[in-house]
């Protein structure tokens, strides 16, 4: 997911200006905020809530938007769909972070979610595909994943073609970190029996 360090330029409307705020947005604030159309229209404000701040995200490039559409596809083929959903770029609440983030690729338990967002024990993969942001994806996120017990979760390095691995989640981060390349298949701990090789999201060049 790419994100904008600094969200809120001098030019920004006055509604997202007064969110920049020393004490930290619970999540219960952001969904009052949501509720009253403060980031309308959505499509405006591409926002996600990490540790009690708002991150902007930059728009979806054409490589970054084909490498999702490959995993969606990969996914969907790949999951028991009688018990697990794929969700694309949705939202899943941290509540122990006041983190909200919207990770390209989600695999969660089957259920409707129109009453609450996912919660990380519900939480089988997440995939993150990076380019501006990979830094952000793989130290920040890695650490908010982690602690909240994600057990598996990628990064998909548009820039050096790879995936990164991480796993055997801590509170301070993921014991193990694995960078897969090529052919060298990648394979989903709620699904070993599928295989992602890195070499299909990229195309030849």
């Amino acid at each position: 997911m790419s994100i904008v360090d600094h969200p809120f330029p001098a030019s920004a409307a006055p509604p997202l200006v007064s969110f920049t705020r020393q004490a930290p947005i619970t999540l219960m604030m952001y969904d009052r905020m949501i509720a009253a159309g403060v980031f309308d229209p959505a499509e405006a404000h591409r926002l996600e809530l990490i540790g009690g701040e708002l991150h902007m995200m930059s728009p979806i490039g054409d490589r970054h938007a084909d490498a999702v559409d490959w995993l969606v596809l990969w996914s969907m083929q790949a999951v028991d769909q009688t018990k697990l959903l794929v969700r694309v770029q949705n939202p899943l609440s941290i509540p122990g972070s006041e983190s909200a983030p919207q990770p390209d690729i989600a695999w969660v338990t089957l259920r409707r979610y129109a009453d609450r967002r996912p919660l990380p024990e519900e939480v089988s993969l997440l995939i993150e595909v990076a380019d501006t942001s990979l830094e952000f994806d793989t130290t920040v996120k890695a650490s908010l994943y982690a602690a909240a017990g994600i057990p598996d979760y990628w990064v998909v390095d548009l820039v050096s073609r790879a995936v990164i691995v991480f796993r055997e989640p801590r509170s301070g981060g993921y014991e193990s970190r694995s960078t897969h390349r090529g052919d060298q298949l990648v394979r989903p701990l709620a699904q070993p029996d599928a295989a992602l090789s890195p070499a299909e999201l990229f195309l030849p060049g």
